[in-house]
This record gives structure tokens, sequence and C-alpha cells, in this order.
């Protein structure tokens, strides 16, 4: 057995059971654990998905909200124990993988228009 072998068993291993089904241009809401002294609860971060990356247990993803009129940025692991669930709610119509060029827009011209099935 070598050793690429042995990462390999150990990432599976570390893999959700169920990953929620969303792409780039989606809004969701993601419910992170925050550790606060020796407390613990979950806080809510919903935005635009800028971008995925990466695959199987280092596959992460991107959201973007303004909060107070400024642009925030989080990058979540989408395996993580600290990510307690990923919400969809809306999908969005886009047709590029990342979608940088929305950090120059500000107001109506940083929305994505809704995919509608």
């Amino acid at each position: 057995m070598s050793a690429y072998d042995i990462i390999k068993e150990i990432e599976t291993a570390q893999l959700k059971a169920e990953v929620p089904e969303f792409n780039v241009g989606d809004t969701v809401r993601v419910y992170g654990k925050i550790k606060e002294g020796n407390r613990e609860r979950v806080q809510v971060f919903e935005g635009v998905v800028l971008k995925r990356q990466g695959g199987s247990s280092r596959e992460t993803f991107t959201v973007r909200k303004t909060s107070n009129g400024v642009g925030v940025e989080k990058t979540w692991p989408l395996h993580s124990p600290n990510v307690e669930k990923v919400e969809v709610i809306r999908h969005g119509k886009v047709r590029r993988a990342k979608l940088n060029y929305l950090r120059d827009r500000v107001g109506k011209k940083a929305k994505v228009k809704e995919l509608v099935k």
C-alpha cells in the first residue's frame, strides 16, 4: 500500500454522507459553527456562491454578501464538520464557473438573475 493510497483512504473517511446540490450563482444560507470560549453556537451566513474549487475532501466554496454596504466574502470547506448545513435559497442563472466580476459591482448590478425551470 503506497502513501497515495493511505492518504486517499483517510480523505474518503472525512467526506460527508450528504452534500447539498448547489452551483455557482446560487444564493445559499450557510450554517457555520463558531466557538466562543467554551460555548459553541451556529451563525448563519447568506450570500451568492462566487466559486467552487478543489475536489473530494479538499473542496471549498466562496460565498459573498454585502453587510452594511461592505462586501464580505467567506470561503468554507464543503466537508468540514464546522459547516452544519448549506441551504439553497434560489438558483442563479450564470454562464461561467467563477463570478469574480461581482466584486466590482454594487447594488442592483451585483444581482444574479434567478434560474426559472
